[in-house]
């Protein structure tokens, strides 16, 4: 049975993340903007809130809650700043789930219990410099000798570089296969800031999320003990999708929370700014911007709670989480564009949130898949081109109580 009520623990997860991101996000937002610097008390305010593993399980340090649970918190956060949705997309998405859902037990007691306890952050690296999209042209390698595996590339575009403790790292272990760009010769590791050879740089000038942390991580003979492989040897591009699929999750709720950002702003400026006499409210274009931006709240959200329903049943996902993911971005770009509209001359100033949500929501299309990759995506479903293979793993099945 498909019910659209919020349960009462997804709702008071709600309840904490839109307070956190009143009192800590929204009040400091548009100065660390500005100054295009990363706020490290923020991580400190989510571990507070539980906001950092809420959606793992118990025994590995969560609180249980369900992925519903997880756009939620998405939506909310983003609804402040795109920075702080980004946390919860990395840490939680790109890396908890993954290895709560691939990794073995003595890597969940190491490195997924801290970080579902808000003691240690983590990160997903894949994306390098000359590779994106093209997952399987990553150039980064891992050469077994012995008990250990030899590490050498260069990541780049990671969210939390330079501050996260642990990162989820893509290599090629075969290089035979990495000439042949099979990606059965991929493997995924669990890396650690504080192992030898790791080092890191923040990127700066970024058109959008400006108060986020971005950079580069390098590699260099970098030991990675043989135990800190995760999944088998040879499962790194099913376990990279995997990871891509709950980020994107959250990218859709969190693009959902952005759209509602821009209409709450051009509601409350409509009915402040008057132009001809009357407040701009009353005027029918800038009624259609606004209405426009409410239909694309509401199917945007409606995409999102449908991938995470069938997360919490343990069904795949990956077509309805693409759909989200497409649709919620491009709707959040269409309303960002519309808010600055609505604003006019002042949209194109730092003096209303309008032209931060506007630099905000063009990353969104362009990580996690771009607009491209997920158009094609659902265009071979549609045409029966494409059937997605089960895993040999799957997440937790929850409970939506």
């Amino acid at each position: 049975m498909i019910s659209f009520e919020l349960t009462d623990s997804q709702l008071e997860v709600q309840r904490m993340a839109r307070e956190l991101t009143a009192k800590r996000i929204i009040p400091n937002i548009a100065e660390q903007d500005r100054a295009q610097e990363y706020n490290p008390q923020l991580i400190k305010d989510m571990a507070k809130a539980d906001l950092l593993g809420f959606c793992l399980p118990e025994k590995y340090g969560g609180l249980g809650m369900d992925y519903i649970s997880l756009g939620l918190a998405s939506e909310e956060l983003e609804y402040g700043d795109t920075s702080a949705r980004v946390v919860l997309s990395v840490h939680i998405g790109l890396y908890c789930l993954p290895v709560c859902t691939w990794g073995n037990e003595a890597q969940k007691e190491k490195y997924l219990v801290p970080c579902a306890k808000g003691e240690k952050l983590a990160t997903f690296g894949l994306t390098e410099p000359a590779a994106g999209s093209d997952a399987i042209g990553i150039q980064t390698t891992a050469v077994k000798k012995g008990d250990k595996y030899i590490l050498n590339g260069e990541k780049m575009w990671i969210s939390l570089a330079d501050v996260a403790d642990y990162f989820i790292v893509f290599a090629w272990h075969d290089l035979d296969k990495k000439k042949a760009r099979d990606h059965s010769g991929l493997s995924a590791f669990i890396v650690e800031r504080e192992f030898a050879g790791v080092t890191t740089s923040t990127i700066h000038g970024k058109l959008g999320v400006r108060a986020g942390n971005t950079g580069s991580i390098a590699f260099t003979d970098v030991e990675v003990p043989a135990e800190n492989l995760v999944g088998n040897e040879g499962e790194g591009f099913k376990i990279a999708m995997f990871c891509l699929d709950q980020g994107r999750y959250t990218v859709a709720a969190g693009s959902t929370g952005l759209i509602k950002a821009c209409r709450d702003a051009c509601v409350k400026y409509s009915h402040e700014r008057e132009t001809f006499g009357t407040p701009i409210a009353n005027h029918q274009l800038v009624k259609q911007m606004i209405a426009n931006m409410e239909a694309g709240y509401e199917f945007s959200r409606l995409l999102w709670l449908k991938a995470g329903w069938k997360k919490n049943l343990g069904e795949p996902n990956t077509r309805e989480t693409s759909m989200a993911k497409w649709i919620a971005c491009r709707e959040a770009e269409k309303a960002a564009a519309e808010a600055v509209q609505v604003h006019g001359a002042y949209g194109f100033s730092d003096e209303y949130p309008v032209e931060r949500f506007y630099r905000n929501s063009k990353g969104a299309s362009i990580y996690e898949g771009t607009r491209e990759v997920h158009t094609l995506m659902q265009a071979d479903y549609v045409l029966g081109l494409r059937k997605d293979k089960p895993l040999r793993v799957h997440l937790p099945i929850v409970e939506q109580g």
